[in-house]
This record gives C-alpha cells, sequence and structure tokens, in this order.
C-alpha cells in the first residue's frame, strides 16, 4: 500500500512569518493536535508545530521560534510500512507528505489505524503494545493541577479516578489547549542600595518590571472535561478490535482497564502502528 492511498491531501497548514495565536486559532477551530508550517512567500515545507511545541513555549510568539525545522518527510510512492517505521524510529505521529519540497499531503498516526491497521487481521492481544506508567488523577482535580501532573510525567494524557480509584476519564493535550489562553503575567522586582552617612545621605532603588506570558486555565475541574462516557478496552482485547474502536471513535487512544475497572495501562495509535511491522 503506498502513501498516497491513505494520506490526507486537503491540509491545514500554518505559514512563516507567522504569530502562534493564529495557530491556536486552527488547532482548536479543527481539533488537530500538530500543523505543517509552509513559507509564505514560497509554499515549500518550514517546518512542523504540535500542541507539546505551543503548551511548552506559551511565552513565544513566532511560530518560526518553536516549530521543528526540518522535519521529517515522505514521498507520496512511498510504501506505507516506510511511514510507520519513521515515525516508530523518530517518536513522532505525523509525516508531512512532500513533492519537491512542496507539501501535497499529511499522514498522521490515526491516518494509518484508520485506513491501514484496522483491515489487517491481527488478533494479537494490546497487552502486548499498551503503556504500562501513565498518570493518573482524581476527577475533582483543578485544570492546572492536571497539568502539572502530566507535565511532570512529560506525557500527553492523563486518565481520571473516582473516589473509588476506578478509572472515570480520559483528558489529552487537546482538553487542555481548548480549557486555556495564553495570558501575559507581570511580575515586579526591587532592588535597593543604601550607604552609610548621616540623614542626609540618598537611598537607592531600582525596579525592575518583567512580563511573561503563562498558560490560564479555566476553573473547571477533570471531571468537567473529561466527559461522561469513557471508551475503554481490556489487556485481552485484540489489535484489529482496539484498532476498530479508535477508529469509530475518532480518537487517538483509550485507556486498557481490569475487571474492577481499574487503569492498568494506555493503548496509542502510535503504539498499535507497531503491530504492523513484527
Amino acid at each position: 500500500m503506498q502513501v498516497r492511498e491513505i494520506m490526507t491531501e486537503e491540509v491545514q497548514a500554518g505559514s512563516v512569518p507567522g504569530t502562534v495565536n493564529s495557530i491556536y486559532e486552527i488547532l482548536r477551530k479543527e481539533n488537530l493536535s500538530g500543523l505543517p508550517i509552509v513559507k509564505k512567500q514560497t509554499g515549500e515545507l518550514a517546518g512542523i508545530l504540535t500542541r507539546s511545541d505551543l503548551i511548552k513555549n506559551p511565552d513565544e510568539d513566532q511560530v518560526a521560534m518553536i516549530m521543528t525545522r526540518n522535519p521529517i518527510t515522505a514521498a507520496p510512492d512511498e510504501d506505507v510500512n516506510s511511514v510507520v517505521l519513521k515515525m516508530i524510529n523518530n517518536n513522532i505521529r505525523r509525516i508531512p507528505i512532500t513533492e519537491d519540497n512542496m507539501l501535497v499531503g499529511i499522514v498522521t498516526s490515526s491516518d494509518i489505524i484508520n485506513k491501514a491497521l484496522w483491515k489487517i487481521d491481527n488478533n494479537e492481544s494490546v497487552e502486548k503494545y499498551m503503556i504500562r506508567t501513565v498518570p493518573t488523577v482524581w476527577e475533582k482535580t483543578p485544570l492546572p493541577v492536571a497539568y502539572s501532573i502530566s507535565h511532570f510525567f512529560d506525557f500527553k494524557s492523563v486518565i481520571s479516578l473516582t473516589d473509588e480509584s476506578k478509572a472515570s476519564g480520559i483528558l489529552t493535550e487537546t482538553d487542555f489547549i481548548n480549557e486555556s489562553r495564553v495570558v501575559e503575567e507581570q511580575t515586579v522586582h526591587n532592588s535597593s542600595v543604601s550607604t552609610e552617612g548621616d540623614k542626609w545621605t540618598w537611598n537607592s532603588q531600582s525596579v525592575m518590571y518583567i512580563l511573561k506570558n503563562k498558560l490560564k486555565f479555566s476553573d473547571k475541574i477533570v471531571k468537567d472535561v473529561a466527559g461522561e462516557k469513557l471508551i475503554s478496552v481490556t489487556r485481552k482485547t485484540s489489535v484489529k478490535e482496539c484498532a476498530n474502536i479508535l477508529k469509530q471513535n475518532n480518537i487517538e487512544q483509550v485507556p486498557v482497564l481490569n475487571m474492577s475497572d481499574e487503569p492498568i495501562g494506555l493503548v496509542r495509535a502510535s503504539d498499535l502502528m507497531r503491530a504492523m511491522i513484527q
């Protein structure tokens, strides 16, 4: 199967020069996790920008300063398995498709699951591919705290728990972006210098004002954002069935629960891709 058979041709893209705010708007409106960046004058591929880049760099306003330059690319006539290997080896979830450095499409891990893997009759259990160490939070945790936990573990999602430690929902980077905005915060630093002397001695004081952008989250708690219906699988769910669940629900990851509805892992589209080459 060639890349052109599964790639998305109508690509949402950002441009340089450009501002980060314009990228935020596209990601929110189109519910995307990342965008190719093209040169405004020529249309040539310049880089790629993801939600992680935005979240980690709230103080930067210019796209060119935080995008990944010279991204991994593929050609339309390339084999899908070759693209899967590139994604796995470089730990990425999307690859721009180019011809003569001009953007002609994009392939994401979801495209591979939705258009290729679900057709393969793979009855291996997802236990072989799932991530076992996943951050969890109480469902009544404030969003800023939940984000801090995901950021501390360098993980793109957190699973929410009830009072009984049962899984109740999942929060992703998309949720954090949708429930946040970039605000400007001012801090004041004072320093004073005095000298020994009589009452006529002057005391000097310097004041430094520092402006810095930061992510400001809504006042919601995790339960308000994670949703009421949790889609999940068990460790014995087959790769084929799990791929179908991701496809049917248009999601990129699904918690793995035990018989007591407690989380024991997570399966992401990028994890399932390994089943295609093994």
